[in-house]
């Protein structure tokens, strides 16, 4: 650690709670920068345990928070942090506090909600931009994880495109690394009584367009086959549509319907390595990092299209409208019956790899701190680059 280094503190408070795609970023990022002796991190949130499993090396100070509710955290925990340990910096996803004293980082990953309004009830969406909003006003330093969020930050919260930045999510080393498949189905049959299965990997929400994707399932009465159909995510809005589906199968068949919100994240990579396929069909998301994960591990993608989701391309023929019901069923049949060649496989990884890496996005970070942290000192300026 040398004596230049930013002090840099880290709103982690999304590892309190169920898994969502910020805890990711978070991760990817801060496990990359947490070997370079140019930042000094502290990480905080209320369940520190939590945080020490997920980033077990590096030069870390992991604070706890004195209570989990969001309002204490960003309006007394946070500020009084900050000045406890002279934070230069401070990164939130999305939410800043009111209280500003030191210089903001802020990663707003979607406004989703703008997009989809019939999907988000009026009050959230009112809430949300007037948060988000004030929260990308106050930062000096803005980040987004994709062109298409960019444009719609800009769109919808009124901020000048040469303010936002895009740093791209990316893929973790694991999910490239070789791995014996059957040992993951012999695990997933074991544990869980699950053999053959489409694996779907996301937070329930209308926009995520699980009742589509059971809809479909039933039709073809993959069930018939010994197909699992196995959703794994919270429940974080409502989708009545989904429920009076599920809620009218017979037992026979709802037995083969997998739910669950309470995998881990050494349960979870077993269930992407054992997948006979992973469809996506969420009809807009800011970015979408699960279907890279899968196809990182070389397993049969059905994708999106939709709002971020179009810079897949490389997912070629099974790159689809998600509320396209024929050409999603004529896709899910197409690959249960002929399933990519190992070598198509094998290309669409290599694409994932190239493309998406948690050390090019950290690079990207420390250059925007190093920008803002030496115009603001009006000192020559010194290289962050990661080692």
């Amino acid at each position: 650690m040398t004596s230049t280094a930013v002090k840099l503190f880290v709103d982690a408070h999304v590892f309190d709670g169920p898994f969502q795609g910020t805890r990711t970023f978070i991760k990817g990022i801060y496990s990359v920068l947490a070997h370079n002796d140019k930042v000094k991190l502290f990480l905080g949130a209320y369940d520190i345990d939590s945080l020490e499993k997920n980033f077990t090396d590096g030069n870390i100070s992991f604070i706890k928070y004195k209570s989990s509710s969001a309002l204490f955290r960003l309006g007394y925990d946070i500020p009084s942090i900050i000045r406890r340990y002279e934070i230069e910096y401070a990164h939130f996803q999305y939410i800043c506090p009111v209280i500003k004293n030191c210089r903001f980082i802020v990663t707003t990953h979607d406004v989703i909600f703008n997009e989809y309004p019939a999907e988000f009830s009026k009050e959230y969406r009112l809430k949300k931009n007037l948060l988000y909003k004030m929260s990308a006003k106050k930062a000096e330093i803005l980040t987004t994880v994709s062109n298409y969020s960019k444009e719609s930050i800009e769109k919808y919260l009124g901020i000048e495109p040469q303010k936002i930045n895009v740093i791209p999510d990316a893929i973790d080393e694991i999910f490239f690394q070789p791995y014996d498949a059957g040992h993951a189905q012999d695990h997933v049959a074991g544990k869980y009584g699950i053999k053959r299965f489409i694996l779907y990997v996301s937070r329930f929400e209308p926009r995520k367009n699980h009742h589509f994707l059971l809809r479909i399932y039933l039709d073809l009465r993959l069930y018939e086959q010994g197909y699992h159909l196995v959703l794994l995510g919270n429940k974080t809005i409502a989708i009545p549509e989904f429920d009076d589906i599920l809620d009218q199968l017979p037992p026979g068949i709802k037995k083969f319907i997998f739910i669950s919100d309470e995998i881990d994240d050494s349960d979870l990579l077993f269930f992407y390595r054992a997948a006979t396929l992973f469809i996506y069909l969420s009809k807009a998301e800011g970015f979408g990092i699960p279907p890279l994960e899968a196809a990182a591990l070389k397993i049969p993608v059905i994708c999106s299209n939709g709002a971020a989701l179009a810079e897949f391309d490389f997912f070629g023929e099974y790159h689809v409208d998600p509320c396209n019901y024929e050409k999603v069923r004529e896709k899910l049949l197409q690959i249960v019956n002929h399933p990519p060649d190992p070598g198509t496989l094998e290309k669409i990884s290599s694409i994932v790899k190239n493309k998406y890496a948690w050390d090019a996005s950290a690079e990207k970070l420390l250059s925007l701190i190093e920008k803002d942290k030496y115009a603001t000192l009006d000192s020559p300026q010194q290289s962050f680059k990661i080692k």
